[in-house]
């Protein structure tokens, strides 16, 4: 039978390159005001050129990617950049009672009318 050839990931190859990629974002992400750092909008192409570089890195390398060490890498660049984001969570309430009943109450009497209309127009196909 054909006998299959195997590249074994590289991984201090893969470890040699990486820090490139993060140096290459940390150049971009000093254009992007620290205060907007935690908004994705703000930096969504630098982002994914970095998440690009480092797939690419270590595909070169024969390794694949995501990987333990890959993922280590990107963490610590996370943590140089991210570690103030925090997820708010949004605390939802009712509306005021006023608001809600409106809002209850309007498609009710709609439903309503239309049924009335219906029937009365049923009632009057005679006329019509």
């Amino acid at each position: 039978g054909a006998r299959q050839q195997t590249n074994l990931c590289n991984e201090s190859l893969m470890l040699e390159k990486l820090p490139a990629c993060g140096k290459s974002f940390e150049e971009v992400m000093k254009k992007v005001d620290s205060k907007k750092w935690c908004n994705l909008t703000e930096f969504i192409m630098y982002y994914d050129n970095f998440t690009q570089c480092t797939e690419r890195e270590a595909n070169n390398a024969s390794c694949f990617w995501p990987n333990p060490l890959a993922e280590g890498f990107i963490t610590g660049i996370h943590k140089q950049f991210f570690s103030n984001c925090t997820s708010e969570k949004v605390h939802w309430e009712d509306p005021p009672d006023e608001i809600l009943i409106t809002l209850i109450l309007i498609p009710v009497m709609l439903t309503c009318a239309m049924i009335t209309l219906v029937v009365w127009c049923s009632k009057r196909s005679d006329i019509l």
